[in-house]
This record gives C-alpha cells, structure tokens and sequence, in this order.
C-alpha cells in the first residue's frame, strides 16, 4: 500500500509540474503576444474618447462600458473563435479577411477626415451630441465605435495568434482569452480615466488649498486633450488600415508597395544614426498613412457617388 501511495503521489506530483509549467507557457506567451500588439492597442485608446465628446458627464462611463462589452464580446464569442478555427484549417483566408477589415478603417478614416475639412455637407443633427438628441443618436454612435473597435480588435487578436502559432491549440486558445480580457479592461480603463480626468480636476479646485490650481490646469486642458485624441484617432485608422493593406498586399504576392516602404524606412533608418529607429517608424507610419488615405478616398467617393445616383 506504502509503495502504491508513493507512486501515486510521484504522479501528482509529475502532472502538477506539468500543469505548472504549460501555466507558465501561457502567461509567457500571452505577455510576447500583448507586446507585438502594443501598436494597436494605442491606436484603439486613441480612437475610442472621440465618440464620447459631447456627452453628459453622467452618460459618458456609461456609454464606455457598453462599448467595452462590445468589445469584449467581438473577441471573445467572435474574433477568437474565427481565428483559431481559420488558423487551424484555413490560416491562407486570414490575410485577406484583415485587408477587408483594413479598408473598411481606411473608408472610416477618410469619411472623418472630410467631415472635419466639410462640416458645412453634415446636417446639425449628426453633429450634435448624442445627449441632446436622445438614446437613438447614443446607441447608434455605441454601434459606430463596436463597428471600429471590431476591426482593431481582429488585428490585435491575429497579431496575437501570429506570436504563438506555434504554441498547442488549446494553449492558443488559453493566450488569446487572456489577452482579449486583458486588453479591453486596459484600453477601456485608460480611456475611462482620460474621459473622466476633468470631473477629478473639478473637484480639485473646488476642494481648495494646493490642488486648486492643479484642478483648474486639468478642466482647462481635457477639452483639448479629448479634441487632439479624436484627430489621433483618426489618424490612428487610416495608419492601422493602411499598414494592414500594406502587409497584406505583402503576404498575397504583390510585393512593390511593401518594398519600397521598407527599402525607405532602411534608408532613413541609416542615415540617422541614433535617431534613425524613430525616424524610420515614422517613415513607415507616414507611407502607411498615405495609403490608407489614398484607399478610404476611393471607397467614400465611390460611396458618395452611389448615393448621389439613388
């Protein structure tokens, strides 16, 4: 019985170490996943606080965590399921399906981008905040940021996907939900906190003493910090759309496009010297820009042109 227990217990003991170390496999492979998808996770806190603009103070937290729900749910009931299906049995449909996602941010950027340089084309009512035109105008600006957060949200989660391809299906599986949870409370946190960052800066300076012109400092500043995040997330969607096409245009066999970045991102790289790794990050996210504003042009005219003949 003693020599029974004994290597009953070596056998626990064999499979908890086992379990310990394929935990330890998960959360090193998630935080490498996390990494490479920094660029996208920014440009997602960057493009959600502009559908917030305009709200009352009491629908703004609300209307976040509806669209962090969406978010949440666009990943994991969604996303995560069509990755890891199509990476197992179909991995060549991926590319194509993130180009059409990429140029329905290209289409999202550019039709933003004209709105600001048009205004006088928009009726009032569009432009209006959703608080003063009823629970309509809010749900359909919430459905607007789901819609765009579905597309980064893919990026992410194939970026992800991408690091750990190599990893067993069900590790995969275990990386990319934890990635997905841990990303959508991290950017919907940081945007909750910018959108909320002058209601504390009210409260500041009405407390008095020391933070009272600290309070006042950050009520004067967030309407601007709120304008120049809705530029940069507009930004943000032509960059990320555009670098999507790039690369996929890439990996289909159409290789001019890429080249040339590249080649120029190289060059401005060396030419540089200690500043050559910001330089040619820009260079490439400029030339990704570009494309995608050259691509969302197309589809809003074409758009427009549609329009007009209906």
């Amino acid at each position: 019985m003693s020599a029974g227990l004994a290597a009953l217990l070596d056998d626990v003991a064999m499979i908890a170490r086992l379990a310990a170390a394929s935990v330890d496999d998960v959360a090193a492979g998630a935080g490498r996943a996390s990494m490479k998808a920094a660029g996208v996770i920014v440009d997602d806190a960057a493009v959600t606080p502009r559908y917030v603009q305009g709200f009352k103070p009491n629908r703004e937290l609300p209307v976040i965590r509806k669209i962090a729900v969406g978010s949440l749910r666009n990943k994991l009931l969604f996303i995560l399921p069509a990755a890891l299906l199509l990476s197992q049995f179909l991995p060549w449909l991926l590319t194509p399906i993130l180009m059409i996602g990429g140029t329905y941010l290209c289409f999202e950027g550019a039709e933003k981008l004209w709105e600001l340089v048009h205004p006088h084309e928009h009726g009032h009512e569009e432009d209006a905040p959703a608080a003063e035109v009823g629970p309509e105008e809010e749900k359909k600006l919430v459905g607007g940021a789901i819609r765009t957060d579905f597309i980064l949200s893919a990026e992410i989660m194939v970026i992800a996907l991408n690091e750990v391809e190599n990893e067993p299906f069900v590790s995969r599986a275990l990386i990319l939900v934890f990635v997905a949870i841990a990303i959508t409370v991290g950017v919907y946190g940081v945007v909750a906190l910018i959108v909320k960052m002058d209601d504390v800066g009210l409260k500041l300076a009405q407390r008095g003493g020391g933070t009272e012109s600290l309070g006042r400092g950050l009520v004067k500043a967030m309407p601007i910090v709120l304008s120049v995040l809705s530029k940069v997330g507009i930004i943000a969607m032509l960059w990320v759309g555009g670098h999507i096409l790039l690369v996929g245009l890439d990996e289909l066999g159409v290789h001019f496009l890429y080249d040339f970045v590249h080649h120029l991102e190289e060059d401005v790289h060396d030419a540089l010297g200690a500043f050559g790794g910001v330089a040619g990050w820009l260079t490439n996210t400029i030339a990704s820009a570009i494309l995608g504003i050259i691509v969302g042009a197309i589809v809003v005219t074409v758009l427009h042109l549609r329009k007009k003949d209906h």
